[in-house]
């Protein structure tokens, strides 16, 4: 679940207080963003992904949210459950004028906008980074903490959340000076994704966007995943041994995503080993350096910048010695995507896999 998930984070952080062309076989270059519009089953493909040396850059050709031809008739108030921390409520929505959607991955607010209902936000966590929604106030102190003063003052009617952000008795307080708090069930996966457009949509009184919504995210991922299954190795040994590794440096923070994360949806959908089920991780591990040497990875798929954090590959290599001894650390072989896309499952999970794809099997564009 994605709120497990996001209590992880939150207990570590606390614990601190807190593209284009890769490289070659023979030599390594600089990250720069991969960004192509040629169809992914049309693109020469790298012949034996396993050797390639070099990092790249994960970037979607289209990084807006699509929203989805639908109709968006609405009956107000609506009645919904609210899935919080201290047990089930029954929430009822009134007025959704000025809306706040929160989570740690920006999820929520990309599903209000590919519903149609974009217009009636009036702030952001800092992972929602899409055209549209990225110029609104800010009201999350870093990627968890919620700033409820921030959120008091825009005067939403209504603010829709997972469980991710918080603490518990600041979302307690919102909902003391009379907003409107709805917590959605949001699990890290693509059939969360589309449950959540589902749910969002109740929470709007439009169930008949949501059902749109929801499918259009199913029939998307799933062509996608087909395209995908056409480019990688069929050989179950020539396939690229994945881990997802999350970073901040500044906080010291080292973690391997298991199952449950969604990075293992990202990697089967990406036709790789999930390495973290292959040793039966699920959540998230304090990357340990036994664990990093057991595990022994092809390429590690991480955020870009949370990679920055630790002064990039070379620091990371640096101050990780366990990693600059596995495969993917010798070939320096790492997949970098923004922040708030690359676990954002919603609306964009299609484009966000088209883009991972490209970064691992076409980095630059030719195969070798």
């Amino acid at each position: 679940m994605r709120r497990r998930l996001g209590a992880l984070i939150a207990a570590a952080a606390l614990a601190v207080t807190l593209v284009g062309c890769a490289g070659s076989t023979s030599q390594t270059t600089e990250t720069s963003a991969v960004v192509d519009t040629t169809p992914l089953d049309q693109l020469d493909v790298l012949s034996d992904p396993q050797s390639y040396q070099g990092p790249s850059t994960a970037v979607m050709s289209d990084a807006a949210v699509e929203v989805v031809d639908a109709d968006r008739t609405q009956t107000l108030p609506a009645t919904v459950t609210s899935h919080d921390q201290g047990g089930d409520t029954e929430v009822t929505v009134t007025d959704d004028s000025r809306v706040i959607a929160i989570d740690i991955a920006g999820s929520i607010a990309g599903t209000v906008w590919g519903l149609g209902f974009g217009d009636t936000l009036v702030g952001r966590d800092i992972a929602t980074t899409f055209d549209g929604a990225a110029d609104l106030p800010v009201v999350t102190n870093g990627s968890i903490d919620v700033n409820a003063e921030a959120i008091i003052a825009l005067k939403p009617t209504l603010v829709i959340t997972d469980g991710t952000v918080g603490p518990r008795d600041v979302i307690e307080q919102l909902r003391d000076v009379g907003i409107a708090v709805v917590t959605v069930d949001n699990d890290a996966s693509f059939d969360g994704a589309a449950q959540l457009a589902r749910d969002v949509a109740a929470v709007f009184g439009a169930p008949a966007a949501g059902e749109a919504l929801a499918e259009q995210i199913t029939s998307q991922v799933d062509a996608e995943t087909a395209m995908i299954s056409e480019i990688v190795p069929t050989a179950e040994e020539d396939k690229l041994r994945i881990i997802f590794l999350y970073l901040r440096g500044s906080a010291g923070i080292y973690y391997l995503f298991g199952e449950g994360s969604g990075a293992d949806q990202l990697i089967d959908a990406l036709g790789g080993i999930d390495v973290a089920a292959e040793l039966g991780w699920d959540g998230m591990k304090p990357m340990t350096d036994e664990a990093m040497v057991a595990a022994d990875p092809d390429l590690i798929l991480v955020m870009t910048d949370g990679l920055s954090s630790v002064g990039g590959i070379d620091g990371l290599l640096q101050d990780k010695p366990a990693i600059a001894i596995t495969t993917a650390g010798q070939n320096r072989r790492f997949v970098d995507m923004a922040d708030g896309e690359i676990l954002s499952f919603g609306p964009r999970s299609a484009g966000v896999l088209d883009a991972l794809a490209r970064a691992i099997y076409a980095p630059d564009g030719s195969g070798s």
